[in-house]
């Protein structure tokens, strides 16, 4: 029985009326652990990067500068809005809610434990690569409804990196689908209960978890900015307030794709004596803070080095996955 009937049950409610209670409960809690992992994060990546590059970070706001991150929404919320006249307006103010409401959306789609699969969908896994993959159409709007050429080229830029690298995804995904029988995120999971399929198929988990940095558009596939070319990229006429939400959607997309990489490659919930819940998020600790390493020590690569990685490397890669997974475990 999902832990959200909790609610319904408290409530004394049946029928249409549970359910509509218990789903409401799941979104307000991942809504919750969404901001939660955003605050989170947000500071430990400051202080990660500090770290390593032998500097102090957030310190004087809160203990050990856990406040900074609360101080600065607050300065930057207080700004006031401005949009640039030559901006198409509809798209310039919607783009970045548009893009926040999808990745809240894909996290509610998967599974956090067996108890908690309010959304299990036979096809859950392709469902959830279909509507990432609306993001490059999203960031390009972005783009070219700022009106700044900047902007635009920016814009131009992350479709094109995105789309070299969703094609190595997409055989990635086939080939957990055809290893675990399934395209359904729990089955994934289940599939996993002896062996992780990142030791089952090290060469796709490598190649999907490069791929989701750019997907991501985390260092060093953060071609979408650059200061001596394209200044802040698509956000350059982004003000403060919507900067705010920008920040918020990175790191929302890190946990979405944390998330995924843990699912599909590390077992999910599996894992003794804790919770299923928390096995999960240890290892979207794990996952996220490796990714923060690899942007503090990491430069960011030229667009034409990026884009000859993915379709000479990466692509060859993912097909070789596909068919040493057919003949080493289904053939």
């Amino acid at each position: 029985m999902p832990i959200t009937s909790i609610v319904s049950g408290y409530l004394h409610l049946s029928g249409t009326l549970a359910t509509a209670a218990d789903t409401i409960a799941y979104a307000v809690a991942i809504s919750i652990l969404i901001v939660a992992f955003d605050y989170v994060f947000g500071w430990l990546e400051r202080k990660t990067i500090a770290k390593i590059q032998k500097r102090h970070g957030p310190t004087y706001a809160g203990k050990y500068g856990i406040l900074q991150n609360m101080a600065d929404f607050v300065k930057l919320l207080s700004k006031e809005h401005v949009a640039p006249k030559r901006a198409d307006g509809l798209l310039f103010l919607s783009t970045i809610p548009i893009m926040l409401a999808l990745t809240i959306f894909l996290v509610f789609l998967l599974p956090l434990a067996p108890t908690l699969l309010e959304t299990n969908l036979g096809f859950g896994l392709l469902v959830v690569f279909v509507l990432l993959s609306f993001m490059p159409l999203i960031i390009f709007a972005n783009g070219f409804g700022s009106g700044n050429k900047f902007a635009a080229i920016s814009a131009q830029r992350s479709v094109v990196m995105l789309l070299s690298y969703e094609i190595p995804l997409i055989f990635v995904i086939a080939s957990v689908g055809a290893l675990a029988g399934s395209y359904n995120l729990a089955s994934v999971v289940n599939a996993q209960s002896q062996w992780w399929f990142a030791l089952l198929m090290p060469i796709g988990f490598v190649v999907f978890f490069v791929a989701m940095l750019a997907e991501l558009e985390r260092p060093p596939f953060d071609i979408r900015e650059a200061d001596n070319e394209l200044i802040a990229g698509w956000l350059t006429d982004v003000s403060a307030p919507y900067y705010v939400l920008a920040l918020f959607l990175d790191y929302s997309r890190m946990f979405l794709g944390s998330l995924l990489i843990a699912i599909l490659f590390f077992g999910g919930w599996s894992g003794p004596l804790l919770p299923p819940v928390v096995w999960l998020l240890i290892k979207v600790f794990v996952i996220s803070f490796f990714i923060m390493v690899i942007r503090a020590t990491m430069v960011r690569m030229r667009i034409d080095r990026l884009l000859r990685f993915g379709w000479t490397w990466l692509l060859p890669l993912s097909l070789i996955n596909l068919i040493l997974t057919y003949l080493v475990f289904i053939g």
